[in-house]
């Protein structure tokens, strides 16, 4: 059959069937050979016309002590008398105790033991030096043939080798080519100008699972000029994680020669692909969560190139929330800053302050994650596009956990305490050179006074049941009780 595909007929070329070793194998080898050459029986029958006869008189000398047990159990009229073998003794005639008068004069004794004797004849001990002396020399020319046989094969090594590579490639372009056929992967382009463009991008692993909601695609633009490093924000389980690792992966399929998940795929080659992923600790090597994550990054700044793609799926965690922004707004700077490293990047994060960096470094832009809110019910429509989500939906992820009522009650009451005192605190900065508040005055207080006041007015409003003039009368009570805070 004509193949139209040229690397297939280069590896088809020349075909190497290797029919001498295959016949040498088939003719040395027992078909159902032990593990070890030590148990005996691996070199077939015919291979070896002298350990053929070893094997032959081995065997007869077995058959031959057969006989002469029953031989022995005739002349002595001793029905319980047999003959046996064990690696110290030997072959050797035991009878029982009560049996011992009828024991003939040629017997001689051999072991005593509680309840009976061993004795050996001299022709039992002639046929057992036979025996042993050909199973000795079984083994012994056993071995000397294999070792023989294992350096013939050696010397098809080359050979070997070569039609293992030739038919490990073909298994592996056949599965590449059975995958992309049967889920409807699409040749990507190939180049080398630094952009990756990816439209309808899939995840290859994600997407054959069978989930409640369908996968859904998305697309992606990385660049060396403005679109160098995405900041990927929205709430947890929407797919940010989902999303930029799909992109290392398509990548990675392109460059090693497959189709890809995906409509249609630009890929501008990379020199390395650089991940931060997950969250594990080492505590055997003393290294805690954040420990680890931060010799991760270490790695990545430390190693990565302008022509690199760097995976980020958080950076800060396990420290203080302002630590945590601060060294992941310094990292993102650091990749985007042409100068240091200026390398395609997808940073995923829940740190929506980073979406400022748009604004003040080059090559940066924000995409999100879209959801659907319905009152305290939130949607993942998992479809990324351009834009900076303006919150995390931590506590909508928790409902749907199972967390019990009480706690995200208590937990909203606190995360309007907190964003109402971080929008005061930012609007209150005192002057340079001014004493400000005491540091006790200046934390915030979540615990007592109008925050809580404005909740609990909040709280107490029943939107279907209140008149316009009323509504508006609420608004005002509300506004001045914020101004008193």
């Amino acid at each position: 059959r004509t193949l139209s595909s040229e690397i297939f007929r280069e590896l088809s070329e020349e075909w190497d069937d290797l029919q001498e070793l295959g016949q040498l194998l088939e003719r040395a080898v027992a078909r159902d050979a032990p593990f070890s050459v030590r148990e005996g029986g691996v070199i077939r029958e015919g291979y070896s016309g002298k350990l053929d006869s070893c094997r032959e008189l081995s065997s007869q000398g077995k058959e031959w002590i057969a006989r002469l047990e029953a031989r022995e159990r005739d002349r002595t009229g001793i029905n319980s008398l047999r003959v046996g073998y064990n690696k110290v003794f030997g072959y050797y005639i035991e009878v029982t105790r009560k049996n011992l008068d009828d024991v003939p004069d040629d017997y001689i004794r051999k072991q005593t033991l509680t309840g009976a004797e061993r004795f050996i004849t001299p022709e039992l001990k002639e046929y057992e030096e036979k025996v042993l002396k050909a199973e000795e020399e079984s083994s012994r020319l056993e071995e000397e043939l294999f070792r023989e046989l294992l350096q013939e094969v050696a010397g098809f090594t080359t050979r070997v080798q070569e039609a293992s590579h030739r038919v490990a490639l073909k298994d592996v372009l056949c599965s590449l080519a059975e995958t992309a056929a049967n889920y409807d992967y699409r040749c990507p382009t190939v180049k080398d100008d630094g952009e990756i463009k990816i439209i309808g991008g899939r995840h290859p692993v994600l997407e054959r699972l069978e989930l409640e909601e369908s996968f859904v695609p998305n697309d992606v633009h990385l660049d060396n000029d403005s679109n160098r490093l995405l900041i990927v924000t929205g709430p947890n389980m929407a797919g940010k994680s989902t999303f930029i690792r799909q992109t290392a992966l398509i990548v990675l399929m392109a460059q090693m020669g497959g189709f890809v998940p995906a409509e249609s795929a630009e890929i501008g080659l990379v020199d390395r692909i650089f991940t931060r992923v997950g969250a594990h600790d080492q505590l055997t090597r003393g290294l805690s969560t954040f420990m680890v994550e931060m010799n991760e990054t270490a790695n990545i700044l430390n190693n990565a190139t302008g022509k690199s793609l760097i995976i980020l799926d958080e950076i800060g965690r396990g420290t203080s929330t302002y630590d945590g922004v601060s060294i992941a707004w310094a990292v993102a700077e650091y990749i985007a800053d042409e100068s240091r490293i200026g390398a395609k990047t997808l940073f995923a994060t829940h740190y929506n302050e980073l979406t400022e960096l748009a604004g003040t470094a080059a090559g940066v832009k924000n995409y999100q994650v879209l959801v659907r809110e319905s009152g305290e019910e939130v949607k993942f429509l998992r479809k990324v596009v351009e834009g900076s989500a303006d919150k995390s939906y931590g506590i909508q992820v928790a409902r749907l956990a199972g967390l019990p009522a009480e706690v995200l009650k208590r937990a909203s009451e606190l995360l309007i305490g907190f964003e109402y005192g971080e929008l005061k605190r930012s609007k209150e900065q005192p002057e340079e050179g001014s004493k400000g508040d005491s540091a006790e005055e200046s934390q915030l207080s979540l615990f007592a006074g109008t925050g809580l006041k404005v909740v609990e007015e909040l709280r107490g409003i029943d939107p279907d049941d209140i008149t316009p003039r009323d509504a508006l009368d609420k608004l005002y009570r509300l506004k001045e009780l914020m101004k008193g805070r």
